[in-house]
């Protein structure tokens, strides 16, 4: 490729010296430039690049010695080639004047011509190989430039990758890890070491260390799927459970992959641990939560069955009455266990559910500590509120507008006592016999609570306290039988005789 033309000055107060140097150097197949005097030259200088400058050392205004030191002290111009022409014998003086002047070359007159073009040459192709090494350099900068800026941004987003994985790693509750099949060293990052529970500067991660944070009854086994690899395993998924410094156990499950060598050996097996003792611990409730509702529905059909065969009634219609009253009972506290997860059922809600039917019109009060009652307890003194809520209905304090009920109810000695108090009703005789509702209300309490029924006929209004152990409720009917169901059909078939 034809390379690119420097500029050539040529420096001479005389035209016909001027013309003879440009033939001699038309050959060269640059571009020459031409000055007449030295103030010129300076002219040229400032608007254009030149490569080599040929001056007469003899001018008049400003010789070739004058001319030079002004180029020189323009630091743009410090490295301009510059070669002396001079007609009159040149001393080693002279020269070594040149030379200071910044002069790299003397020509003497008469000039011969493939000395100069040779000379000129040889500071023209140095001129050119030097701004072309400057390019390249220019050209290697700007690309190691734009390498440092590429690399700059892949580390940037490394490292924003790296903390986007450690959120991810951390909201999540995993964690990876690295074992070094050769020299058995281990990795862990900070989300294995918060699974792990372990201090990372002051726990010593190794084989031994880790193994002993695992669960006695599952080191053995992810042991043996760790040595799987080496028989051609390339990867296993286990659950498993830690124990940690504190004494408190998580259930975990590890993903692990191998890397080996062509020989099968194991360089490598790397790993990330996710945290699932929640998990774990929901789908114990739940699995609790499904024996739960089984045992409860299974005694609520007991009861709902035992209220059918065991109701008495003057008629159909009474009957039906009866029936409704108390499997709708049932119905409410079951709902009302249902939003706790049949954990318990809060006794003040209890009892404004169960009166709910006839508290329209304000007779009804109820007062007392907040009290969380057992699932079985909940239920028995719902049918046992019901009953007497519907007695009072037919016969007592609510079935005239003056009369007036209160519940209230403490905690004593490990014991409930619930007091319901009528007045302002009809006037109260003592009943000759006790009918069902009565019957089956003192039967539950007795014997499926271990509690007492107490009933006080005064004339002005009945008294009933209900007085039930909380203590064995809360130990005694949560089993996984039908024991509060069976219980109860036993109550109500001891209440009818």
């Amino acid at each position: 490729m034809e390379h690119e033309k420097i500029n050539i000055l040529l420096v001479d107060d005389q035209p016909a010296k001027l013309l003879a140097y440009e033939v001699i150097l038309k050959e060269l197949g640059e571009k020459l430039v031409v000055a007449t005097s030295g103030r010129e030259a300076l002219e040229i200088l400032l608007k254009t690049e030149i490569a080599v400058i040929l001056v007469d050392v003899c001018m008049p205004e400003l010789d070739g010695f004058e001319l030079a030191a002004m180029i020189r002290e323009h630091p743009r111009f410090q490295k301009i080639a510059i070669i002396f022409i001079s007609a009159i014998q040149v001393s080693d003086f002279d020269r070594l004047r040149g030379y200071e002047m910044g002069a790299v070359d003397y020509v003497p007159v008469p000039v011969v011509p493939e000395v100069l073009r040779a000379k000129i040459k040889v500071f023209a192709e140095l001129y050119r190989k030097t701004r072309q090494l400057e390019r390249l350099n220019a050209e290697l900068e700007d690309r190691v430039r734009a390498r440092t800026a590429e690399l700059e941004r892949s580390t940037a987003q490394l490292v924003e990758s790296e903390q986007r994985r450690s959120m991810a790693i951390a909201a999540g509750k995993m964690g990876s890890w690295d074992w070094d099949g050769v020299n058995g060293d281990w990795m862990l990052d900070d989300g294995q070491y918060r699974i792990f529970g372990v201090d990372p500067h002051s726990f010593e991660v190794n084989s031994t260390n880790i193994m002993a944070l695992c669960h006695p009854e599952d080191s053995v086994r992810l042991q043996d799927m760790i040595a799987d690899f080496s028989k051609g395993t390339k990867s296993f998924e286990a659950e498993f459970r830690i124990k940690r410094p504190d004494g408190e156990q998580r259930w975990c499950v590890a993903t692990a992959a191998a890397t080996t060598d062509t020989a099968g050996r194991v360089l490598r097996v790397s790993g990330v641990t996710v945290d699932i003792t929640d998990r774990k611990n929901a789908e114990e409730r739940q699995m609790l939560l499904t024996r739960e509702v089984d045992h409860r529905a299974k005694n609520a059909l007991a009861l709902a069955q035992s209220i059918v065969r065991l109701t008495r009634a003057e008629d159909v219609q009474a009957y039906v009455r009866a029936v409704e009253g108390r499997i709708s009972a049932l119905a409410r506290v079951h709902t009302i266990l249902s939003l706790s997860s049949w954990q318990g059922a809060e006794i003040g809600r209890l009892v404004a559910e169960e009166v709910a039917p006839y508290a329209n019109g304000g007779q009804i009060s109820s007062s007392g500590e907040e009290l969380q009652l057992q699932p079985a307890t909940a239920q028995t003194l719902a049918l046992a509120l019901h009953e007497l809520v519907t007695n009072s209905a037919k016969y007592g304090a609510l079935s005239v507008l003056s009369g007036q009920i209160s519940v209230s109810w403490s905690v004593e000695d490990d014991h409930l006592d619930l007091v319901w108090v009528e007045t302002g009703g009809p006037l109260v005789h003592v009943p000759t016999s006790r009918g069902f509702g009565t019957r089956s209300l003192m039967a539950s309490v007795e014997s499926q609570l271990g509690g007492q029924a107490v009933f006080d006929w005064r004339p002005e209004g009945l008294i009933c306290r209900l007085l039930v152990p909380i203590a064995r409720t809360a130990t005694g009917t949560d089993g996984h039988a039908t024991h509060a169901g069976v219980a109860a059909v036993a109550s109500l078939q001891r209440a009818v005789g």
